[in-house]
This record gives C-alpha cells, structure tokens and sequence, in this order.
C-alpha cells in the first residue's frame, strides 16, 4: 500500500472548490487517488473513524434524488469526524419558491465547511460556489459533470489495472445526456487513456472536443477494451424518440457476453449505478464477480470522496 501524501503534497493542493475536472492536472488527480487510495485500507478497518475533519460541517444539498452519491458523502464525512446535515429539498423552502441564491445565503449564514450540492440544471454548483464562502464540491449537475464519479472510476480502474495511461476504455450507452460520460471522457482523456464512446446515433453527441473515439456499433467500440463502462437510459428517454424500443436498445447496444467477447479477455466491467438488468446489461455479467466491478466502485466512492473533503480541507488551512 503506497503511503498517504506527504504534508507536502496535500497543501500543493490549492483548490478551495472541486467543481468539475477541468482545472485539476494530473498531479491534483493522482493526489486525490494516492490518499483515496490509503482509505480504502482504513475503511477496510474495524476501526474506521478519524478526527481530521472534527469540529467541520458538511451539508449534502440534493435537489435530485440519488441515495447512492448522498449516502457515501454522509459515510464520508461522518467517518472523518464531521458533522454532517442531510438538506431534504422536497421538504425544504425551495418548494416553496425560493431560489438557488436565497438557497446558497441562508447555508451561508450558517457557517457550513462543505457543501456538496447536486442539481437538475448544469452550473448550479458554480454559481453557488460565488455565494458561500466555504467549499463546493458537485455532486452532479444536469448533463454537465460528475467529479468525484470520475475519480471513483479512475481509482477502480486503478486498483484493478495498475495504470491508466495507456489503456482502452469503451464508454457504452447514454452519452448525450451523462454527466458522468462527460467527466470521464475528461479525467481519462487527461490521464493517458485511450477512451471509445458508443450509443445510438441519437444519443451521440458531438465529442470532437473531447480527445475521444465515437462508435454506434457496440462490437467495434469495444474492440480490444481493457475496461468496458455501461451507462444508465433513463426512462424518459426509452419512451420518447431516442430509441425505438427496450428490447431493441439491449439488442443493439446493450452489454452481453457475446458484444464483451470483443474486449480484452482480462477486461472489467464498471457502472456508475443504479443498473438497469436487461437494458443497458445482461444480469449474467452484472452478477459476474471476475469481471464485475460495480460494487467494488461504491467502496472506492466513499474513499475518494473522504480524499476530497481532507484535500478541500487542508486547502483552506
């Protein structure tokens, strides 16, 4: 196991806010990963509770609904002492006509350290960031991005490969509309690795920009892959014009054993969750623990999310 970053290391990581992945170089990445990374042997522990963090506040703002990213915020930050408030937004004054601003001033007001906010509308974070004055970090923000999925992906990655430079990566699914295919294609991108996006044609978006690879055809995307990543087709997309029909998606892009013989025979399988089996992915292969890698991914989120908040947290020291 690598040792944790020295004292060095963490203050060289300057940013008050971590918004998205442009703005981070590789050194900021890999210090994210290589302190992840000594979490995950401590999360591993009986004892699994630290003080770095005592005294901090952590509000999960959330005006989408996404149990998975907001419990592993709250894990995370209750695990390095801070205390942390789940904001109900359905409940809360939002419903009542408020907004983001008058939202951001009255968090502000009490004093939090962090806030980690997801939200329906792309740039939500950023414009909440120049309201407060503690830290942002975006949980997800309409189709824009999804940092710290990002990292979570790249640390599994990580683990599994022991690399990332160099390596082919296939990106499968809903592109158009996923923050985390963005962020991906970024991180990725910065990383060394060679990334292929494949989804319908109606579903592609223009990813000229991106330093990637675009296919329709599932088999040729995934040509030679060392890592295939599955993505998630709302519902609201199946029953507009996007795609024709369910069964014709999985049977033209959906991931079975048969489109993943075309991989590398050592190739794993990651999805940011939650899946849709029979859909986006064959259970056989969801279930296959060799290859598998999806709940793996959900340990290395608390993880990379506990390295974020230190790093937020030494930043501002």
């Amino acid at each position: 196991m690598k040792a944790k970053p020295a004292a060095a290391s963490l203050k060289s990581f300057s940013h008050r806010h971590l918004l998205g992945i442009d703005g981070l170089s590789r050194r900021d990445v890999y210090t994210i990963l290589d302190l992840a990374k000594t979490y995950v042997a401590k999360n591993r522990q009986p004892d699994k509770k630290h003080a770095i963090l005592k005294g901090r506040t952590l509000i999960n703002l959330f005006f989408e609904d996404s149990t998975r990213t907001r419990t592993s915020f709250e894990l995370a930050g209750k695990r390095l002492g801070a205390d942390v408030i789940n904001m109900s937004v359905s409940a809360s004054s939002v419903k009542k006509g408020e907004t983001l601003i008058d939202t951001a001033m009255t968090l502000n007001a009490m004093h939090p350290d962090f806030i980690s906010v997801r939200h329906s509308e792309s740039g939500a974070p950023h414009l909440l960031a120049k309201k407060v004055n503690c830290s942002v970090i975006n949980a997800g923000d309409g189709w824009h991005e999804h940092p710290t999925q990002a990292l979570l992906d790249a640390l599994t990655i990580r683990e599994h490969k022991g690399k990332i430079e160099g390596l082919k990566v296939a990106i499968c699914g809903d592109i158009l509309h996923s923050r985390v295919a963005r962020s991906n294609m970024k991180l990725l991108n910065l990383l060394g690795a060679k990334v292929n996006v494949i989804a319908p044609p109606t579903l592609m978006p223009d990813v000229s920009s991106f330093g990637v690879k675009a296919f329709h055809d599932m088999r040729k995307g995934i040509e030679g892959c060392d890592v295939v990543m599955t993505l998630r087709l709302k519902t609201e997309y199946m029953q507009s014009s996007f795609v024709p029909s369910a069964r014709e998606y999985f049977h033209f892009w959906g991931l079975d054993r048969e489109k993943m013989s075309y991989a590398k025979k050592d190739a794993i399988i990651l999805d940011p969750g939650p899946i849709i089996r029979g859909l986006q992915i064959d259970s056989e292969l969801a279930d296959d623990i060799g290859r598998s890698m999806i709940l793996e991914q959900v340990e290395m989120g608390v993880a990379v999310r506990q390295a974020v908040l230190e790093l937020l947290a030494g930043g501002e020291k």
